[in-house]
């Protein structure tokens, strides 16, 4: 199974931190037809061949995501746009 992480220092406040998560999880969910549900200061994304966790802790935010085979082949693209996606709105 392929897949990606991605890790990010960040020093913003919690709460700011998980509206830019939910920001990103309900892009995902436009884009690729995700669904994504909250378990603490961790958000689960899965659907469509992408099973993915976003946590935060210790200031860091830690993205792990694994690729079903036909999502694969989108793991490029799909990592480029989180890791924009966290460069932007994670600080």
């Amino acid at each position: 199974m392929a897949g990606f992480r991605l890790s990010k220092p960040y020093t913003m406040p919690k709460e700011e931190l998980r509206q830019a998560a939910q920001r990103l999880a309900d892009r995902l969910q436009d884009e690729h037809g995700v669904r994504s549900r909250w378990e603490g200061d961790s958000v689960h994304i899965k659907g469509g061949g992408i099973d993915g966790l976003l946590s935060f802790h210790d200031g860091v935010v830690d993205v792990s995501v694994r690729l079903g085979l036909l999502a694969s082949a989108f793991q490029r693209p799909l990592k480029a746009e989180v890791e924009r996606y966290l460069n932007e709105m994670i600080s």
